[in-house]
């Protein structure tokens, strides 16, 4: 019997964001997204929690290299978000609404090639302590 295990590695990067959509009016997008539309953009401490759920190798006992896999997170998600305006400094969200749930799945996408395929990837971001998305669900 095989016995899957989920290893997790935890990441946080601090960026700027505005909720809007283009084609609406101020009125409308600050009805709908409330201070989160301030054309003065805000900003998150975002805590990342990546899972990859797989089962051990038989000679190494890893899922995945923690160190590897805490690389991976560095050179695909912090390098590109940390301390950026991701509507102005980041071409992922150039034309998509930077919610945390478009955050998850684009930091899933990018992510995703660089994980073993034989092993499922779940992404969990903390927008807040309070607020937080899973992807997929």
């Amino acid at each position: 019997m095989e016995h899957k295990v989920a290893v997790f590695r935890k990441e946080h990067f601090n960026a700027a964001h505005r909720l809007f959509c283009a084609d609406w009016s101020d009125e409308k997008n600050t009805t709908v997204f409330g201070p989160c539309a301030n054309p003065n953009y805000h900003g998150h401490n975002y805590e990342l929690v990546v899972q990859v759920n797989g089962v051990p190798d038989a000679q190494t006992g890893f899922v995945i290299n923690t160190k590897d896999l805490s690389t991976i997170v560095q050179q695909e998600i912090i390098s590109r978000f940390d301390h950026k305006n991701l509507n102005l400094d980041t071409t992922e969200f150039k034309n998509l609404n930077p919610t945390a749930e478009n955050i998850a799945i684009v930091i899933y996408n990018l992510i995703r090639p660089r994980i073993n395929k034989e092993l499922d990837l779940k992404i969990r971001l903390y927008e807040t302590e309070r607020n937080f998305v899973d992807y997929p669900a």
